[in-house]
């Protein structure tokens, strides 16, 4: 029935006319231009986590719309299981999200721990009755609910525009407490957006399009907003393999698009596009960073260089004035004695010795192995080789590699997977390096299938040379999408092939520490 829908496009056309929608091959990325600027100010208050009860059976929470979106309401039903807690969410009177800004193209719902810590739980599409259903799960035991809107769905971090948050039910099972970050994820504690002048009259006069032909719009449009925010950033200078590899994926979904296919593939190689251009970004961003922490660090020793050769130099000059001093005395006692004894020869006088120089300075002591630093650095370069053959992620559990339905036949390795497996082999070789081989799929297939494919890719991998390997088959206990629909069932089978090593630490590169002091 969704996809009978008409959905109104005038939303998207005006976002791509806006400035952080140019194409990918225009001129880099300038800021919107402000029409009237309207900011609320957040009164403090606290979002409020619950603790949700272990496999008590489901219960039920609220939505409330914030100052941006009074009108929009909500509610979940909430059920720990054995692995993670389901979310089953709907939202009403959601209306599209570009009058915020024309950066502003989709929803996503997020988890916060009581800590401060930002989860991304999917992407909230409202159809064309502005409502959504989002049917998730998250590992957290503990969290807070938001929906905030952003330029692109494969977002990291909230932006400052928070549309809904969860509102705790007198009959909801769990403990509740607030979360002190609320501050910290909204800029200066405002909402800050621009109303754009003439949108309203725009979402009227422009042209309806079916449901699919607007999902496969908006994935489009977020992947150049995706892609225009990484140029921003110089990921075209900084992470080119990344960045370039997001611009063939979005390449792909164009010609998808033009080609008139199915909505699936056109959505999936869009949010490809997005995905590895925030990938980009956060590369691109952290090698700007160490650039500047690289380039302070040369500075500070350059300074402290030039300070150790001005005491040198002031060290040498008193050394002289000293001896000069020293050697007017001499010449003045000297005539002294031979005026008063002009017979006698004059005595001698004994120079004074200048001081010995200072000592060198010491080196600057050279970075070690085991430095934050140097964790960062093997694991970008690592991430790096591995994206270059498959489409990679950098997770808490490691760097997953991802192998998609469409490289096996039924259990069976295709040959462009084999050959993939093979290029990655030198890397899954390297000293330290742990692998691990996870299978998942879908209702329909059951377990037998996850098995048989892990243990294909494990025996190819081991065939090759890679000798710490091990297997784990999940089944369809941990799906990334609903098993309703057959394109649904698809993106649920997949391998996932986890790196991990003690060089190259524990933490993504996008993960930072949050401040949980409410200000």
């Amino acid at each position: 029935m969704l996809r009978n829908i008409m959905r109104s496009a005038s939303a998207l056309l005006v976002c791509c006319a806006g400035a952080v929608c140019q194409s990918t091959e225009g001129p880099p990325l300038e800021p919107p231009r402000t029409v009237p600027v309207y900011k609320v100010t957040v009164v403090e208050r606290s979002l409020q986590a619950v603790n949700y009860q272990y496999r008590s059976g489901p219960t039920e929470i609220d939505f409330r719309g914030t100052v941006l979106l009074p009108n929009s309401k909500g509610h979940a039903t909430v059920e720990s299981k054995r692995g993670g807690i389901d979310i089953d969410a709907k939202f009403d009177k959601l209306t599209p999200p570009t009058p915020f800004g024309r950066q502003y193209l989709t929803y996503v719902l997020w988890a916060i721990s009581p800590e401060g810590a930002p989860h991304n739980l999917g992407e909230v599409v409202p159809n064309g009755g502005d409502s959504a259903h989002l049917h998730v799960t998250t590992d957290l035991q503990v969290f807070g609910l938001l929906v905030t809107a952003e330029p692109y769905s494969a977002v990291r971090q909230p932006s400052d525009v928070v549309v809904m948050e969860n509102q705790v039910r007198p009959d909801t099972i769990g403990q509740t407490q607030p979360i002190i970050a609320k501050a910290e994820l909204l800029s200066r504690g405002q909402f800050t957006y621009d109303k754009q002048a003439g949108m309203a009259a725009a979402a009227v006069n422009t042209p309806r399009v079916s449901m699919d032909e607007y999902e496969k719009l908006l994935e489009i449009y977020q992947a150049e907003n995706a892609i225009g925010i990484a140029r921003a950033a110089h990921a075209d200078e900084l992470a080119p393999e990344t960045f370039n590899k997001a611009q063939a994926s979005y390449d792909e979904a164009r010609r998808l698009l033009d080609g008139r296919v199915g909505v699936s593939l056109v959505v999936q190689a869009a949010r490809a596009a997005a995905q590895t251009a925030d990938d980009a970004r956060m590369i691109a961003l952290r090698r700007e960073q160490e650039q500047r922490v690289t380039q302070a660090e040369q500075q500070a020793r350059q300074a402290n260089a030039d300070a150790q050769q001005a005491r040198a130099d002031a060290d040498a000059a008193r050394a002289q004035a000293d001896a000069a001093r020293a050697q007017a005395d001499a010449e003045r006692t000297a005539r002294q004695q031979a005026e008063s004894q002009a017979v006698e020869a004059p005595s001698s006088q004994d120079l004074p010795i200048a001081p010995p120089p200072p000592p060198a300075a010491p080196a600057p002591p050279a970075r070690s192995e085991h430095s934050p630093i140097a964790y960062r650095d093997q694991r970008m370069r690592m991430l790096e080789r591995l994206n270059a053959v498959a489409p990679t992620h950098d997770t808490p559990r490691g760097l997953v590699i991802t192998i998609a339905d469409s490289g096996f036949d039924a259990g069976t390795p295709r040959s462009d997977t084999s050959d993939a497996l093979a290029r990655l082999t030198p890397v899954l070789m390297q000293p330290g390096v742990r692998v691990s081989v996870e299978g998942y799929s879908d209702s329909a297939a059951g377990a037998a299938m996850s098995e048989l494919r892990t243990e294909a890719v494990r025996d190819m991998l081991v065939g090759r040379g890679v000798s710490s390997v091990t297997i784990r088959s999940f089944a369809d206990s941990r799906p990334l999408t609903s098993n309703a629909t057959a394109e649904g069932r698809m993106e649920n089978r997949r391998v996932e092939i986890v790196v991990s090593a003690d060089a190259i630490g524990f933490q993504p590169l996008w993960d930072r520490p949050y401040n949980v002091t409410l200000r």
